[in-house]
């Protein structure tokens, strides 16, 4: 005997609907997560060419220790 028996006037329908809203929201999800880890590489990038900037400034400014050598 099949579980989900007897079957309620209208189940099938409510079950694909379902269906298809999970599917919907998962790959909603899935642009979701490929959006932020693409934002947040651009973002570690800027970070590293901040630095870089920054620590060119200091050589350039007679600061000796630059951030590289602060950071040990």
């Amino acid at each position: 005997m099949d579980a989900r028996s007897p079957k309620a006037p209208g189940g099938d329908a409510l079950r694909d609907a379902a269906e298809n809203l999970f599917q919907e929201l998962q790959e909603h999800f899935q642009a979701l997560t490929a959006t932020l880890n693409l934002r947040m590489e651009e973002m570690g990038n800027r970070i590293e060419d901040l630095q870089k900037n920054v620590n060119d400034l200091m050589v350039q400014a007679g600061i000796e220790n630059s951030i590289k050598e602060q950071m040990r």
